[in-house]
């Protein structure tokens, strides 16, 4: 063993052993949680240098003027949410919240054993039929929030030991995203940011995210307008918005790798949900990704869908998907060479 490698050796016994001691006397506050991550992985949030250059607080203000005619989403409805008028997505201008907590039911690299700090933001543009949680992004359910409110939010999710912020459909919020991180960076606030969208993003706003967002984390749920329009509240034009979004998010953060401690600190993360009679197009969606971007992409198949909200009212979706849909998906991306899958167990589908 040389000198260099004992004295590493030595240095990680000691940080264990200290972490150890303080653990026994109440743990580490958060100030040291940070430095000891910090130190760890040499992370850095990107959204850390646009606030300390006001930059980020000024394209906050940006995005906020959006919403005069709102054109946050692809759908540019137009209402003036500053005056109170509610749109497409049912927001106004008023921040609602759902609930902020952590969550482990996230991609592994996300979740690590502090959880992912989770925000639940009330309502959706897209508005999909089946949606799993449309009590919140259809229901309304939710309680209003201010900016400071939710930056302490963050904080508290911080300081819990969450491993990043992860905002659930952020899209008609983006405003609020950037002013509420900004003021906690202003009090401390170091973790990545994670945009957990339904993918249907305007180039336009993702453009003004870059530098903010450190962790894109969209669906790609159809490959076919037909099917978008049918069961999204006629989004028809969400495949080839979706494809050019993902595109944009790549150029802005990359290939999704975990870091030496299992963790995940920036890149993209697609998320294709499978669903009954081949739906969203999955082989199609697949071939995209194979043929756009790099093999090593992280992808996630995921095999939960489960008929829920309105899905009863059309009867190809009104099932659970078969263990072969699933399979045959997975079998196409590692027949294309995709080598960063997230495959879950289908074991317990019929």
């Amino acid at each position: 063993m040389t000198d260099q490698t004992r004295r590493e050796f030595i240095k990680k016994c000691c940080v264990v052993a200290a972490a150890s001691v303080l653990a026994r006397h109440g743990g580490l506050g958060c100030k040291q949680k940070i430095e000891m991550t910090s130190q760890k992985t040499k992370f850095e949030p990107v959204y850390l240098k646009l606030h300390q250059n006001g930059e980020l607080k000024k394209r906050g203000e940006e995005l906020w003027s959006v919403m005069k005619e709102c054109r946050l989403c692809p759908r540019e409805c137009g209402a003036n949410r500053l005056a109170g008028e509610r749109g497409f997505c049912q927001a106004n201008a008023q921040l609602e919240i759902s609930s902020y907590n952590p969550h482990f039911g996230e991609e592994k690299p996300l979740v690590g054993k502090g959880g992912s700090g989770t925000i639940f933001l009330t309502n959706c543009g897209l508005r999909c039929v089946f949606c799993i949680n449309w009590e919140i992004s259809q229901g309304g359910q939710g309680s209003r929030r201010t900016l400071e409110e939710m930056a302490d939010m963050m904080l508290h999710l911080q300081k819990i030991g969450c491993h990043n912020i992860n905002f659930v459909t952020p899209t008609h919020y983006s405003p609020h995203i950037l002013l509420a991180t900004d003021i906690a960076a202003s009090r401390g606030l170091r973790l990545p940011i994670v945009y957990n969208t339904c993918g249907w993003e305007r180039l336009e706003i993702l453009k003004i995210l870059d530098g903010v967002v450190d962790i894109y984390l969209p669906d790609f749920k159809y490959w076919d307008g037909k099917m978008a329009a049918k069961y999204s509240s006629e989004a028809e034009t969400y495949p080839e918005v979706t494809a050019k979004a993902i595109i944009e998010m790549h150029r802005q953060v990359g290939v999704a790798k975990p870091a030496s401690d299992g963790l995940m600190y920036r890149g993209l993360i697609i998320r294709h949900l499978v669903m009954p009679n081949n739906v969203g197009g999955s082989k199609e969606i697949i071939k995209w990704v194979a043929d756009n971007l790099p093999k090593d992409t992280y992808v996630n198949i995921m095999s939960q869908y489960r008929p829920m909200y309105k899905a009863s009212d059309y009867p190809e979706i009104n099932r659970g998907i078969t263990r072969n849909e699933y399979k045959e998906v997975v079998d196409h991306a590692e027949k294309l060479g995709l080598k960063n899958l997230d495959i879950q167990r289908y074991w317990f589908l019929k």
